[in-house]
């Protein structure tokens, strides 16, 4: 950095992606608070919530859908199975493949968690104009389509149409 150039932090987009890490680390911490009484955590929330959209995704979907590696699955969808919030099956035609089902348990849970996090988002955004929510959430998705396309060169995967699919 020579004496010309400006410190990163004085620069309109730093300081933006900067507030933006730090809004999402604190909503997540808030999360995690929040649905402490239903003893899940975000990943969890994740989880359940993609379920709950889209009924008998495959494992790799949804890791794709929550851009986190088959791993991060492996290491959740046991304990949430085991817990009684999901079933895994066998794909019909393919039998290599496993679908995933949320159980009665799993679907009401999955419900008085999305009254929890919409009641935290609003109770957070609630002094934020309407216009711009949508306004910041436009930029966001442009901002995701940018580093999934970015990444799927990376990658040699194509990641562009699971922009808004998290939980």
């Amino acid at each position: 950095m020579n004496k010309i150039q400006a410190f990163p932090w004085d620069h309109p987009r730093f300081r933006s992606w900067i507030s933006v890490g730090r809004a999402c680390q604190l909503m997540q911490q808030a999360l995690t608070r929040a649905l402490g009484p239903l003893d899940i955590k975000p990943p969890h929330l994740d989880i359940l919530v993609n379920l709950y959209r889209f009924e008998a995704i495959s494992q790799q979907e949804l890791a794709r859908k929550l851009l986190v590696g088959r791993s991060n699955m492996s290491m959740l969808l046991p304990q949430m199975e085991k817990r009684g919030l999901l079933e895994r099956r066998a794909d019909q035609r393919d039998k290599r493949v496993l679908r995933l089902f949320l159980t009665p348990e799993g679907r009401m849970l999955t419900e008085k968690a999305m009254v929890i996090q919409t009641d935290l988002i609003e109770q957070m955004l609630s002094a934020t104009p309407l216009e711009d929510c949508t306004r910041m959430a436009e930029t966001m998705e442009r901002l995701i389509q940018r580093m999934l396309a970015s990444n799927a060169g990376e990658d040699g995967e194509d990641d562009t149409a699971l922009s808004a699919d998290r939980g």
